[in-house]
């Protein structure tokens, strides 16, 4: 048995056995303790065609390593990549038809029901209460740089009624509610007050007609609750309306009103048009800033002008002179006296109903709220009054101005059990 050598002495001889490796190979010797070991020999490699030199590969401690890597910088550029190009180019063509999708229009068809000044229409609330219902000349508002007529209110000649004359009975309304438990709650959910409260809500209201084709969002009553759809209400329809000059109550047939709802995509006018009747002439009414204190309102068969105190059914009405500016301009641009054009007529084979197209269908919705500017009117204001959607309220208030845009009236609550959408036919 051989012993190992001490730590300090050097090998006496070669090592016994035969050497490792090829006959040509140097022999290795093993290298001294403490000397630096010799490097192997690498010979030199030529650089590859196609590119400048990469990194050069690993090499002995201080030494410097060869040529090689020439390989990726002589690589085909990505553009040249067929998987590459492909992914980019499916990426691309996601992106324009998210984008085509995402802007185009939705397609949909926006339905407004058109309804004659002495039609019912369909699903009343209750019977009549108009007394006096005449179809009239619409006038041509002012346009707007918008696609749309808005007008405050309070803008003088905006109504129009009989002097000392109301065009609907309050009175005979509130019997017809209030002797219909059900419908007299679904009213009362509409307008944004309680059922007790109807009766006090309805004398707050004043009876005026309509000087304009106006679009706003009727209620009607059906299998024992309400329903909602866009209505454009012939120039001469009887209606009550509130503090702030909006249309609340169809008299012809008791529904609530409340204001219009934007319209989206195309609009096709359903139901049944009257002589004259455009869908660019018709009007959106805006809730006054503020209380109005007296109407001022065009008999349309006389061409006089009168006042009206809000909350009054004609009794307190007073002459006055013609005002200076009107939803049509000066107060002689309105239509002449004793042009009344007839009901209505039913065009295209229409019937009574909402849902039952006439054929006309625009780019741009009758009175679609937003995008045009406002005009007000110049009537001072008193407190005690009812507000926008039912309640009173007290103090005295500034006189009113050019009313701006906005939407939606405070206190005008959705419809109980009622839903959106086109009614059925009655």
């Amino acid at each position: 048995m051989t012993s190992s050598p001490p730590p300090d002495s050097h090998p006496t001889g070669p090592p016994s056995g035969p050497l490792s490796g090829h006959p040509h190979e140097p022999t290795q010797v093993a290298p001294q303790p403490g000397a630096r070991p010799e490097e192997p020999y690498t010979p030199e490699t030529a650089p590859r065609p196609g590119g400048p030199s990469g990194p050069g590969g690993p090499g002995g401690r201080g030494g410097g390593g060869g040529g090689g890597g020439g390989g990726a910088g002589g690589g085909r550029p990505w553009w040249r990549s067929a998987p590459r190009v492909a992914i980019i180019a499916a990426v691309v063509v996601a992106a324009v038809i998210i984008t085509i999708v995402l802007t185009r229009p939705s397609g949909t068809t926006s339905e407004v029901f058109a309804e004659p000044a002495a039609s019912t229409g369909p699903n009343p609330v209750t019977k009549s209460s108009a007394n006096e219902s005449t179809p009239t000349t619409s006038a041509t508002p002012k346009q707007s740089s918008g696609s749309n007529s808005e007008f405050s209110g309070a803008t003088p000649g905006l109504y129009g009624g009989t002097e000392n004359s109301a065009s609907c009975d309050v009175e005979k309304q509130i019997s017809y509610l209030t002797g219909a438990p059900a419908k007299n709650k679904a009213f009362a959910g509409v307008v944004g007050v309680t059922p007790g409260d109807v009766p006090r809500y309805l004398r707050s209201l004043t009876p005026v007609q309509l000087a304009y084709d106006t679009r706003v969002t009727n209620h009607g009553y059906k299998d024992g609750k309400t329903t909602e759809f866009q209505s454009v209400l012939q120039a001469g329809t009887a209606v009550m309306v509130d503090a702030y000059g909006v249309p609340r109550v169809r008299c012809k047939c008791g529904n609530p009103l409340t204001e219009p709802k934007a319209l989206q995509g195309n609009v096709k006018t359903v139901g049944t048009k009257w002589p004259g009747y455009r869908s660019s002439n018709v009007v959106v009414v805006k809730p006054a800033k503020s209380k109005i204190k007296e109407f001022t309102l065009r008999n349309p068969k006389t061409g006089t002008w009168f006042k009206r105190p809000q909350g009054t059914t004609g009794t307190s009405d007073s002459p006055t002179s013609p005002p200076s500016e009107t939803p049509s301009g000066p107060s002689s641009s309105q239509p002449p006296p004793n042009e009344s054009p007839s009901s209505g007529e039913t065009s295209s084979g229409t019937t009574g109903s909402p849902g039952t197209s006439t054929g006309e269908t625009t780019g741009q919705p009758p009175g679609t709220t937003g995008g045009s500017n406002t005009t007000g009117g110049t009537p001072s204001s008193t407190g005690g009054e009812t507000g926008p959607g039912g309640g009173t309220t007290g103090g005295e208030t500034p006189s009113e101005g050019v009313q701006g845009g906005g939407t939606g009236t405070p206190g005008s609550g959705g419809a109980p059990g009622g839903g959106g959408g086109t009614p059925p036919s009655s």
